[in-house]
């Protein structure tokens, strides 16, 4: 059986704790809440949260399939080096950041889910997991075989080679005889 990789897991729990932090803390500042100032702050830390978690890391196995357009995000994330690459950090700055979310009712779920996120970021860390950024391949496509000069004209099911129709330039050969009588039947 294969082995778990617990980073993959934390990090689409903090972007959805990210994503649920900034939209409680527009409706606690849109509806004026009491000590909307946490919902101000839970509005800048669900921003930084998304920023920080958007970019998906290098699987240890299998494909990576990274997220449309993170590629700016990855380079960003990456030049902070150990700090973002280490997920024991991961761990303590989501706790910490989502300490101030629980002080505030529209803000609480997105509190709960960054705590989720951070002890799953544990869990990684404590198992040896690292963030590694998802480059772009520098492959090159091979060159297809010098067997292969046209591909097939016609659809198939095909013939085989000798009972194909003659292309137009040979006029002899163009003739096509179906070596299969039709028959039909006249009920």
């Amino acid at each position: 059986m294969g082995k778990i990789e617990w980073a993959m897991w934390a990090n689409e729990q903090a972007l959805a704790a990210g994503l649920i932090l900034l939209t409680g803390g527009i409706v606690g500042v849109a509806g004026s809440f009491r000590g909307w100032q946490y919902a101000a702050y839970a509005i800048a830390a669900g921003t930084f949260v998304c920023l920080l978690e958007y970019p998906r890391g290098k699987r240890n196995k299998g494909t990576s399939v990274e997220r449309t357009g993170q590629y700016c995000f990855t380079v960003c994330v990456k030049s902070f080096g150990p700090v973002t690459r280490n997920y024991y950090v991961r761990a303590l700055l989501h706790a910490a950041i989502c300490v101030p979310g629980g002080f505030m009712l529209a803000t609480v779920l997105g509190c709960v889910c960054l705590g989720i996120a951070s002890l799953i970021y544990l869990g990684a860390a404590i198992r040896g997991e690292q963030w590694e950024p998802i480059l772009p391949r520098t492959d090159t496509r091979k060159e297809v075989a010098n067997s292969i000069k046209q591909p097939p004209q016609n659809p198939p099911p095909r013939p085989p080679a000798e009972m194909r129709r003659k292309r137009a330039e040979d006029l002899e050969g163009a003739a096509y005889v179906n070596p299969i009588n039709v028959i039909a039947n006249e009920e």
